[in-house]
């Protein structure tokens, strides 16, 4: 039987990040993609212009409504928007206590935060310990610990750290970093500190990759992969789609979400 995957997140409408790139991703890995939209955000590949957050009871009711019918074995939760709908997001969870991983949309590329304090303090101290792993990227896991990350040690102490008080296992992405693109997962059941050890891509062509990996490590766990495998998998196809990316848009491009598939028809 296939497996499904919720999508809980903002629509992008140039296709490349949010709720678009989640169900490419979870399609071209092939399983079955469900969505409930956040916010419909007016972007393109050179920046985002507007955003405007759907009600929170419309939040809720569409996940309701997927989980009632077509209960998915994991949710990939991105954009929140507001505290109505992280409070909308808590109630399903708490309900129905899905795997699920969370893409913390918290401060932007250029730095500026994109939650206010109530909302944040709602998203880690009520949806954080609902959820399977975060996966911020090092600006988020530098708000969220409070300091600056500058080196691998600091790294791991700060993903340990948020492991325990927010009482879910962290995967610390690289992609900020100077150097290499190494993500760091510390595992908060088997209490394992993992690095992932990848060379940067030489490609512009990254927008929605947050969005893709999330998905891609939701789809592990919806097929009932160890946390550790479903990031390792997921990686790898990150990083196939990013060296295969689209040269669309004027600004950095989206991935191919579908590059394996070319390759299988090549052959």
């Amino acid at each position: 039987m296939v497996k499904t995957v919720l999508s809980v997140a903002g629509s992008d409408c140039s296709g490349g990040a949010g709720i678009q790139a989640d169900l490419k991703t979870i399609g071209a890995l092939g399983l079955y993609g469900m969505s409930a939209v956040t916010a419909i955000t007016v972007q393109n590949t050179c920046g985002v212009y507007r955003t405007e957050p759907v009600p929170s009871g419309l939040v809720e009711e569409q996940m309701r409504a997927v989980f009632q019918d077509i209960r998915p074995d994991a949710v990939k939760i991105g954009m929140v928007g507001t505290s109505g709908n992280i409070r909308a997001i808590v109630s399903v969870l708490k309900e129905y206590r899905p795997a699920a991983v969370l893409d913390p949309v918290m401060v932007s590329t250029s730095g500026r935060e994109l939650l206010d304090q109530e909302a944040s303090a709602i998203l880690t101290e009520e949806l954080f310990p609902l959820v399977t792993v975060i996966t911020p990227n090092l600006p988020e896991a530098e708000c969220l610990w409070g300091s600056c990350i500058s080196c691998e040690t600091q790294r791991e102490q700060a993903a340990e750290w948020m492991a325990r008080k927010y009482q879910c296992s962290v995967l610390v992405k690289g992609g900020h970093a100077a150097g290499g693109a190494d993500d760091l997962l510390y595992d908060r059941q088997s209490g394992r500190t993992i690095w992932y050890r990848a060379e940067r891509a030489d490609a512009e062509n990254t927008h929605g990759t947050g969005c893709t990996l999330s998905s891609a490590i939701a789809c592990g766990l919806a097929r009932g992969r160890s946390l550790e495998d479903s990031v390792w998998e997921a990686k790898q196809y990150v990083a196939g789609a990013i060296r295969d990316g689209l040269d669309l848009g004027k600004g950095n491009g989206p991935l191919n979400h579908f590059y394996q598939r070319r390759v299988q028809n090549i052959e």
